[in-house]
């Protein structure tokens, strides 16, 4: 079953070292991101890794206006807070395993070197489309 592992710049509740990526001293972003690729790369080895990719805090809210016209890209727009700063999309045998995983990434050390404990959202991916009404 396929998980995505969703990590978020602000939202959820706070973690134990809530120190700010631009407050981080020398370094410390390179052992964040040595230590998400590692996990990566021992997720691939055991066959659960899919994707994972990090996210820019830019972006827009896009939908259709009906066919035949342009989307409207003007809002409503995301706070900061709202917005993915990156995800890990996993194949794994159970939930319980999912959980795992998600214990690990949120793991990451950050400030200090110390891990970061942060919140992760972890939701399935549906295998087929639910039933829409006509």
């Amino acid at each position: 079953m396929k998980y995505l592992l969703l990590k978020h710049y602000r939202g959820a509740p706070t973690p134990p070292n809530d120190v700010p990526a631009d407050q981080w001293a020398p370094g410390e972003w390179d052992a964040h991101c040595r230590y998400m690729d590692d996990l990566a790369a021992k997720l691939q080895r055991s066959g659960e890794f899919v994707a994972s990719h990090a996210l820019s805090a830019e972006g827009m809210w896009v939908r259709s206006d009906g066919s035949g016209r342009p989307p409207l890209t003007d809002g409503p727009f995301a706070e900061t807070k709202d917005l993915i700063a990156g995800f890990m999309l996993i194949d794994v045998d159970s939930h319980e395993r999912a959980v795992e995983v998600a214990c690990e990434l949120s793991s990451a050390p950050g400030a200090g070197g110390e891990p970061i404990h942060e919140w992760l959202e972890l939701r399935p991916v549906m295998g087929e489309a639910p039933n829409c009404p006509d």
